[in-house]
């Protein structure tokens, strides 16, 4: 039988909004971190520079709060009793190959390109891990508003980088982000589940850092080790803000995840993502990639499908399970 998640208490269109702001937040941090990996010319050290500073961020933010450090002693608890599975506590591992894809692709695709190659991974991610019952809402049916929301994003996704497919961007910085964005539907859902498991939306945000800032100085010794290290840091510290936005994009998510289930937290945090995104890059635009049209008609498509995925229909497409 299909887990019916608890009634939240907070109205699932408050979290939508806030999501989208925090969606806002992220398109942000991908020009951020992007400028920073081409100052720096090495994506692995601006990526590890944006987790690392979070870190710093959440350490501080845990000093003077008694919750947070609680919450980790929960999580240990829960790791020993088997209430927790190890892999749970790794949704930093995630978080940081998307920083990482910030920091090598961004620049170069512009960030309305990029963020529109999140979304095909983040949309089926967000679809399967409700439907399994991996974020703490639990088991979500496939409802026909829920599906044909998927279709419309995974349909805007293909409109708007349309226009790139057959240019002079690499293939391979179009499935970066493509991965990221798979990895991302399943790092909101096992940190929503941290999340629970510690009370504390700190002390979830913290261990995302914390693994996540792990990975990243590993794989930067062993690419700096090969190509060299950078030789100076860029001046302007409007480029070390990434990891602060990330603090409250990954404390946003593990607190929301569980009243909007991982598919429409996905698609409202891309719905902001897309908004932000082509302001920034009408603005300020990437010199390697101006805005399309077709970008433009697919950000359009993509809140639509926010709207469609977030209609309650009364009859499910799938059968409950048994």
């Amino acid at each position: 039988m299909v887990n019916t998640p608890p009634k939240p208490h907070l109205p699932v269109w408050v979290a939508i909004v806030a999501l989208v702001l925090c969606g806002a937040l992220v398109a942000v941090q991908s020009r951020i971190n992007g400028e920073l990996g081409r100052q720096l010319g090495d994506g692995f050290t601006a990526a590890l520079i944006s987790f690392g500073s979070g870190l710093v961020i959440l350490v501080i933010a845990l000093a003077f709060a008694p919750a947070g450090r609680r919450g980790l002693g929960r999580v240990r608890t829960a790791l020993r009793d088997g209430e927790l599975r190890w892999w749970y506590v790794c949704g930093g591992a995630a978080g940081a190959f998307l920083v990482l894809s910030q920091g090598l692709t961004a620049a170069v695709l512009g960030v309305a390109l990029f963020t529109v190659a999140i979304v095909a991974g983040q949309t089926v991610s967000g679809l399967v891990f409700d439907r399994i019952g991996l974020g703490p809402g639990g088991k979500r049916l496939l409802t026909a508003s829920r599906v044909v929301g998927a279709v419309l994003a995974l349909i805007a996704v293909t409109w708007a980088v349309s226009a790139q497919l057959s240019g002079s961007v690499p293939l391979w910085m179009l499935v970066l982000p493509l991965i990221a964005g798979l990895g991302l539907g399943w790092q909101q859902a096992v940190n929503g589940r941290v999340r629970v498991s510690s009370g504390s939306a700190l002390t979830a945000t913290f261990l995302n850092f914390l693994v996540g800032t792990a990975v990243l100085l590993v794989l930067m010794a062993v690419h700096s080790a090969i190509v060299g290290w950078p030789t100076s840091l860029p001046t302007a510290p409007w480029l070390y803000l990434g990891g602060a936005i990330g603090c409250i994009f990954i404390g946003g998510s593990a607190l929301l995840v569980r009243v909007t289930g991982v598919l429409v937290l996905g698609l409202a945090t891309v719905a902001g993502q897309l908004l932000a995104a082509l302001l920034l890059d009408v603005v300020a635009p990437a010199d390697a990639h101006p805005v399309a049209w077709s970008t433009v008609a697919g950000t359009l498509l993509a809140l639509v499908a926010v709207a469609v995925a977030s209609i309650r229909w009364k009859r499910p497409v799938a059968s409950t399970e048994g």
